[in-house]
Parts: structure tokens; C-alpha cells; sequence
């Protein structure tokens, strides 16, 4: 964690992690909190069982959610981001990637996924802190990678978060991003309205490629796979 407070905009003065990771809400109140169905189920206890099981079974079955490392051209010593983390096994394959010359950082606002990351990931070059995604703690330019794995459809302001994301990076850092898509036409209706009904959405397949170039993302490019979708590029300045 000593290594995470020179990257912070307001470092606490007396930092404490009883509960294994640093809680930034306090300092950095979150401006818009799902309350839906989906982002409730998965911040309780069973939720995060039950999503963990969903990942892995996810993972084995398409590989689609395995390390984005590759799509980041992550090099030892490097920082890397991992927004939503949830429990944390994407975080600790960063770390495994960037070496102990390096440092992953997660970030989740779920104090029930944070608890199980904390507990099974304990390298020294992992930490994980708490924090509102529309709004991160980080100074501009900390970062040399950035990731988020099926998160951006939780969080209210998805733009709001893609934005922090580019804010953070350093010129020549990378980015990647997954998202569940819809088509144009009556599916994307449908899912436009989720944030309604369960406090998730899916988002059109050009939706965020669009917000990353607006946002100063350079080499914008995507990968598709049925209703999944991956949007990386770079920091050009």
C-alpha cells in the first residue's frame, strides 16, 4: 500500500487497511451508487460466490475473460489498473504479469468482492482500494495500464469511468476494456433499459469505442464475440 499513496490525489495522512485494502470513499464520496438488482446481488456475500463461479465457468468455456495482459503490452516494472475488480483474479494475473518490479492495483466499490480479494491475493505487488469509478483517487498520468473486465455496465456513468480511466494513464498507456453489446434495433432497446429493471445495461457495439476517442484513446480497435465485446487502444498525450 505504501507504494499506491505517491499515486494518489489526496494521500491519507495516517493510512490504515484493517480490513486488507484502502478505503478512499470517505476522502472521495461517490457521486451516483447503483441500487439495482444486479449490482446488489453480486456486492453481498452470496453474489460474490456466485459471480466467482460465473467467471470461471466463463473463463474455461470461451476464454473471454482470461487476462487482458496482452491487449495492455504490459512490461515488467509497469502500474496497471484493474477498475472493478471484484474478487480480484484478474488483478493477481496483472501482478503475476508486471513482476514485483511492479504493482496491479484493484478497484472495486463492493466491500464484500474487496474482502475476498484481499484474502486470497497477499503479493507484495498487489493492492486493492475502494473507490467511486466516476471518479478515481488517482493523479493524472499515474498509470501505465488500464482494464475493466465486465464492470462499465454497473457503474451509472459508464462514460464518467471510461474518462477516469484515459485521465489516469500516461502518455503511451494502454487500455482495454469488455462490455457486453447489443445490435441496433429492438435488442438494443431492450438493453438500454436494463439500468430500469436490474441496474445493469448492454451498450450499442459502437457506444464505447466512440466515448474512448472523445475521451483521447488513439488506435481505437475492437474484438467481438456474440454479445461480448473487447475496445482497447492508447494514450497518445
Amino acid at each position: 500500500m505504501q507504494r499506491v499513496l505517491p499515486l494518489l490525489t489526496d494521500p491519507p495522512e495516517n493510512p490504515a487497511t484493517p480490513n486488507g485494502y484502502l478505503d478512499q470513499l470517505d476522502s472521495h464520496p461517490a457521486d451516483h451508487v447503483n441500487t439495482g438488482m444486479v449490482q446488489s446481488l453480486w456486492s453481498s456475500r452470496v453474489g460474490a460466490s456466485l459471480f466467482d463461479h460465473a467467471a470461471t465457468a466463463a473463463r474455461r468455456v470461451v476464454g473471454i475473460l482470461q487476462s487482458p495482459a496482452e491487449r495492455l503490452h504490459l512490461e515488467p516494472g509497469q502500474t496497471v489498473l484493474d477498475l472493478a475488480c471484484g474478487p480480484g483474479e484478474v488483478t493477481a494475473s496483472l501482478a503475476r504479469t508486471v513482476g514485483r518490479d511492479g504493482l496491479a492495483i484493484g478497484i472495486d466499490i463492493s466491500e464484500s468482492m474487496l474482502a475476498r480479494a484481499v484474502d486470497r491475493h497477499r503479493a507484495g505487488n498487489i493492492a486493492f482500494l475502494r473507490a467511486d469509478a466516476q471518479r478515481l483517487p488517482l493523479r493524472d498520468n499515474s498509470i501505465d495500464a488500464a482494464t475493466c473486465i465486465a464492470g462499465l455496465q454497473l457503474i451509472p456513468d459508464p462514460a464518467a469511468a471510461l474518462a477516469e480511466m484515459i485521465r489516469v494513464l500516461r502518455p503511451g498507456g494502454h487500455l482495454a476494456v469488455l462490455v457486453p453489446t447489443v445490435r441496433s434495433g429492438a435488442l438494443e432497446k431492450i438493453g438500454r433499459n436494463l439500468p430500469g429493471i436490474g441496474g445493469a445495461r448492454s451498450f450499442a457495439d459502437t457506444e464505447i469505442p466512440g466515448i474512448a476517442e472523445e475521451f483521447g484513446l488513439s488506435g481505437v480497435a475492437t474484438r467481438r464475440l456474440g454479445t461480448i465485446q473487447w475496445t482497447y487502444g492508447y494514450k497518445s498525450r
